[in-house]
Parts: C-alpha cells; structure tokens; sequence
C-alpha cells in the first residue's frame, strides 16, 4: 500500500489538528480539518492558522485537489473555503451533512434561504466512495456517532479519523451533541479497527492525557485496539455505551459550538450579510 506524506498542523486556541496529505510521486494534496481563527468576544475571524497551511502547500510545491472536512466541527470554524480560494480543489465532507443542516437550521432559524442539501460544498462523499490522491487509492468510510456526519478518510496507508477516536491515553469522542449516539461510534470505532493494525491514523483532537508532555495526533490501528482507555479489544459494546453517556453528562458544551456550526453547517461560509452590510451569528436562549 502506498504510503502519502501528511504535514500536521496545530491549532493551540481549539486543540485542533488540521493535515496536509500528499502523494510525494504526483504532488496532489488534500487539505483536510482546516481552522478559521474565531475570537468569541470580538467577533473577529482571522486566518492565520490557514495562512500557515497556505504557505507550506506552496513552499512544497503541491497541487490541492480537496479541502476536506471530516464533518461538521462543534469546536472550531472551518476554513474551507479560504484553502479552497487559495490553493484551489473542491470542498468535500460526508453526504449525512444533509441531516446536521436540516436539525441545526431549524435549531438556528436558517430560514428558506439557507439550503439543507448540501449544495454548498462541491462535493458529497458517500459510504465506501473510492477516490484518489494523485495516484494514491482513498476510500471514505461512514464513521458516525460522534455526530450524524462523521466521515473516516482512509488515504494509502493513513486514514483521517475526525474526532471519532483521541489518543490511546485520552479514549474516543463525546456522543450527546444531537444526533450523536454511543452505540453507533462503537460500530464505527470497530470499524476503523478492521483496517491493517499497522495503519497510521490521524486526529483531529488531542488533549494531552495528565502525564503526557506533548500534544500528539498520531497513532496506529494496532496501538488503538490493544490500549485505546474507552474502546480497546475485549471492552463490549453495552460497557463502551454505559461509560460514554455518564462520561457524557458530565461535559461542558464546546466552548465555540454556537458559532461554528452555523458557519461549519455553510462549508465554512460566514451567514449572508443582512440589510446594514453585517454578518451575524444567532445564539439560542434557554434550549441547548
């Protein structure tokens, strides 16, 4: 199996890992889990964080074919559509975008204008879709309980798992966003755990374990199944949903959830301007 080049990029705001991934024969990279700088007390975007990404894809010399999201992000704004006016490619996130846009537009007041079909990115993967990176073989995954949308990118040897798993040390992702659901990310998890134990994968999140110096995206199949704190080998599927929900309900909400699903449920577009030229974003009272 060919192995791609990745170039991991970290966003320290939002613990955030954003990856370049690249077929060192042909050039062709994908940008995926990109972040738009957000300050929730001004209201401020800003890119330096895509710039970064930005610069190393033409320094390198690459060619961007996708600027992929894993799926909707409740902790930071994607940066999408900036990778993709940058350095060109299509936009791509999971065809169950549909189900995140239709439940968070009536949440947010949308409205008609607001379209729940995914037609705002260029392009919708669907469970099993084979793609290439240059003339490495990909394939998308359907990897959901974390949220409803969430996609694994299996890229050559790699593949890029979202939030559905942290480190070994740190355990999986939380399942009480609406739509999320703990059975359904054990499936998924077990899932992931049929690829080659030697398979490096990707994440998106790390929070630094107590004990662990560095923040680390990087891990293997193999180190998952046999260490993995919420879903080794030999934890069951009813024990993993028991310990998700009452881990779960003891979760703060995401500091940024209410502005990056509005934006993030867009492809990473800002809501359209109203009559006096300025954007906003609608917080919900009394309901999440």
């Amino acid at each position: 199996m060919k192995r791609p080049e990745v170039k991991s990029f970290f966003d320290a705001a939002t613990y955030t890992f954003s990856h370049v991934v690249w077929d060192p024969e042909t050039r062709a990279a994908a940008v995926i889990d990109s972040v738009l700088d957000y300050d929730a007390a001004s209201g401020r975007t800003r890119r330096n964080s895509a710039d970064a990404i930005v610069a190393f894809v033409r320094e390198a010399g690459l060619r961007t074919e996708w600027a992929i999201d894993t799926h909707v992000h409740a902790d930071h704004l994607s940066a999408a559509p900036y990778i993709r006016a940058q350095l060109g490619g299509k936009l791509g996130i999971g065809e169950h975008v549909r189900t995140v846009q239709d439940t968070f537009g009536k949440l947010f007041g949308a409205g008609d204008e607001f379209a729940r079909d995914g037609s705002q990115f260029d392009h919708l993967f669907r469970d099993g879709e084979r793609y290439a990176i240059g003339r490495i073989e990909a394939q998308a995954l359907y990897t959901p309980g974390h949220t409803p949308a969430c996609m694994t990118h299996v890229i050559g040897d790699a593949a890029f798992v979202g939030d559905t798993l942290f480190m070994p040390d740190y355990g999986t992702a939380r399942c009480d966003f609406p739509g999320g659901d703990a059975r359904l990310l054990y499936r998924s998890i077990r899932r992931i755990f049929e690829l080659a134990d030697e398979t490096r994968l990707f994440l998106c999140h790390d929070y630094k374990a107590p004990g662990r110096d560095a923040f680390v995206c990087e891990t293997t199949v193999g180190a998952q199944r046999r260490d993995n704190i919420h879903v080794r080998d030999g934890i069951d599927e009813e024990a993993f949903a028991r310990m998700r929900s009452a881990r779960d309900a003891t979760l703060a909400m995401p500091a940024l959830i209410l502005p990056s699903v509005q934006v993030n449920m867009r492809a990473g577009h800002l809501p359209p301007a109203e009559s006096n030229g300025i954007r906003y974003l609608k917080i919900p009272l009394d309901t999440l």
